[in-house]
């Protein structure tokens, strides 16, 4: 195939942007038609979401990871070359969206004229203005019924400061005034600042794994340009390579001869391991060096979750498939883990629940590798006050993943745990629901505001353990599925937290323990218990189940013996006979319940540790 010639592409006619929105607003849709315009892809009936190209985006109809397209446009004469990067709406990928934007100058702020302004649109909105971008506002789906667009220009005017004149309102599925978004982008987009004659210098924004060449890094050019045969120095690694092929996406790869700068394409390069391409690196030529690219900030792990192998003996396969995918998901943080019932395995840090579904799915699909993922759980810290502590571990405040290094409350001044900034986006009939919901998850009112006079902004500090599991699916049923959510990291705040253990006949079993906030002990401890009842095989002898803090029980399930009728051969007779049958009976059970140990099978611990669904 023919190789394109780049340099026609002058940096001034360059245009980087990205879209942006909350969850299906038309993200993928606005981008399928942008590539159906400027003739990058053909246009058919089959042309439905492009860019999501994993099956786990095709089977849920959500956008996981940011896709960049390179378009050709010709606009009053001059051959543009746009770059436009999809980007996903879920608030746990907005680190995705961020990471994005940092190759962008400009973006396209895309509301459903249906739904209006919802709580990703918010966040993501603020995201492009810190960045200091120009921003266009769309408002899409104007040919549902129900549309309101002047409603939503409105909402735009009120919140953001847009002026209404400069909404354009477009159906991305029929393709309605597609065109003008185009030539705003050229019009109100500023090209890239940066030179041709300059040494080169280019940002490694993504990066996938293939099995036949190894690493392919998608990159954003700064500065300079790279061909073929070029020697290159990461910055990171230090480590040197020679460039094997370098093209742009037009979404799928197609080799140029050069990139120059403001280009953004991807490169070949013979990195074998996984860990070379590491994101947000710099990338420059042998012998050239240059000051390195700020990167990104490093995404905040907010929920963490066991992961091991179903048999022991799949260990190391599991092992190269979490780092090739930890490769294309670089905010997935791991860390070597090994519990005494579930083997070796890893602790893994997730940007949310939806995240670690995704990841899990991704696993599976991709590399055929069934995983057991235990219930998430948040990282807590402890400020110490003894000085044998202190000195033990150097410094006077630890973090603690792991209940089994939580430390006695006799050495510890204050435990925090993590909150959230959670905003929330509703039709105002639902205040009095969700307010009620919020004041059961420990949450403290922030911020009220109406947007117009039927939806509404709500500002919650949230302890971050309460909305970990389950919150986002109990907002939606309340709130018929209107409702939208978003949350921010806001630091730590100092909580009672306890650690509650499990036992069984009074020995404690290490990888039930919990760790926990005092109000809402007593009912985790008397739903642990139950499961386990549920599940635990019957023994020949009693099984107490009790949930305990400390030395305090505070849940208990019996789980009854298993007994012979000793009594089917008597008939009649005297009654001190019965008595004495059982009496016997009794005693053996009390003797064995004193020997006896209790053996929890591995698939009782599986049952009781992973995550319910089916509360």
């Amino acid at each position: 195939q023919e190789k394109l010639d780049m340099s026609m592409y002058p940096v001034e006619s360059i245009r980087n942007f990205s879209i942006i929105a909350h969850v299906d607003h038309g993200k993928s849709t606005l981008a399928d038609r942008l590539l159906e315009i400027t003739g990058t892809i053909s246009k058919t009936d089959h042309n439905k979401q492009v860019l999501d190209k994993l099956q786990v985006e095709r089977e849920r109809g959500i956008t996981v990871k940011a896709q960049s397209a390179s378009l050709f446009y010709n606009h009053e004469g001059i051959n543009y070359l746009l770059n436009l990067i999809d980007t996903p709406g879920h608030v746990d990928f907005s680190y995705e969206v961020s990471r994005s934007l940092s190759a962008c100058q400009g973006v396209i702020l895309v509301v459903d004229a249906n739904e209006g302004i919802q709580a990703q649109t918010v966040a993501n909105f603020y995201l492009a203005f810190e960045a200091q971008l120009s921003i266009i506002p769309v408002i899409n789906k104007i040919d549902l019924k129900n549309a309101d667009p002047e409603r939503v220009e409105k909402q735009i005017e009120k919140l953001f400061d847009i002026p209404t004149d400069e909404c354009i309102r477009i159906s991305a599925k029929q393709g309605t005034n597609v065109e003008k978004v185009i030539q705003k982008v050229i019009e109100k987009i500023p090209p890239p600042q940066c030179n041709t004659a300059d040494p080169l210098k280019a940002l490694v924004f993504d990066s996938t794994f293939d099995h036949y060449r190894g690493v392919v890094a998608n990159i954003a050019l700064f500065g300079g340009e790279i061909a073929k045969g070029h020697k290159i120095v990461s910055a990171h690694t230090k480590k040197r390579y020679e460039v094997h092929e370098v093209g742009i996406l037009t979404p799928d790869e197609q080799p140029t001869h050069k990139l120059y700068a403001g280009q953004v394409g991807y490169l070949i390069a013979g990195m074998k391991e996984v860990a070379e391409a590491q994101i947000g690196d710099t990338l420059f030529l042998y012998k050239q060096p240059v000051e390195p690219l700020p990167g990104f900030k490093s995404a905040k792990p907010m929920v963490f979750a066991g992961m091991y192998p179903i048999d022991q003996t799949e260990y190391n396969t599991l092992k190269s498939a979490l780092e090739r995918l930890t490769l294309n998901d670089s905010s997935v943080t791991v860390h070597r883990d090994s519990s005494l019932a579930l083997g070796a395995g890893w602790r893994l840090g997730f940007l949310g629940l939806l995240h670690m579904e995704v990841f899990n799915q991704r696993l599976e699909q991709e590399y055929n590798m069934s995983v057991i993922l235990t219930a998430p759980t948040v990282p807590y810290k402890a400020v110490l006050s003894s000085a044998k502590l202190i000195k033990e571990y150097g410094k006077d405040q630890i973090t603690i993943i792991n209940p089994a290094q939580f430390p006695d409350k006799l050495s510890v001044s204050e435990y925090l745990e993590p909150t959230v900034l959670g905003t929330i986006v509703t039709p105002h009939e639902y205040i009095g629901k969700i307010i009620t919901l919020c004041q059961d998850r420990r949450a403290v009112q922030k911020d009220m505001l109406y947007i117009d006079e039927n939806r509404v902004m709500l500002k919650y500090l949230f302890p971050l353990n309460e909305i970990v599991v389950d919150f986002y699916d109990a907002l939606k049923s309340l709130s018929s599925g209107y409702a939208s959510f978003d949350y921010e990291d806001a630091g730590y705040q100092s909580a009672d937290l306890i650690k509650m253990d499990i036992l069984l006949n009074g020995n404690p079993v290490e990888e039930l323990a919990t760790i926990i906030h005092n109000d809402k002990a007593r009912a985790a401890g008397k739903l642990l218990c139950e499961r386990l009842k549920e599940t635990i095989p019957r023994q020949l002898f009693e099984i107490a189940i009790q949930a305990a803090i400390g030395k305090k029980i505070i849940a208990r399930e019996t789980l009854k013996a298993y007994r012979k009728n000793v009594v089917a051969k008597c008939y009649g007779g005297d009654i001190t006979r019965r008595m004495k049958l059982l009496k016997r009976q009794a005693e053996g059970k009390r003797l064995m319940r004193k020997i006896g140990n209790v053996e929890v099978p591995r698939d009782a611990f599986i049952r009781v540790l992973k995550r319910e669904t089916d509360k």
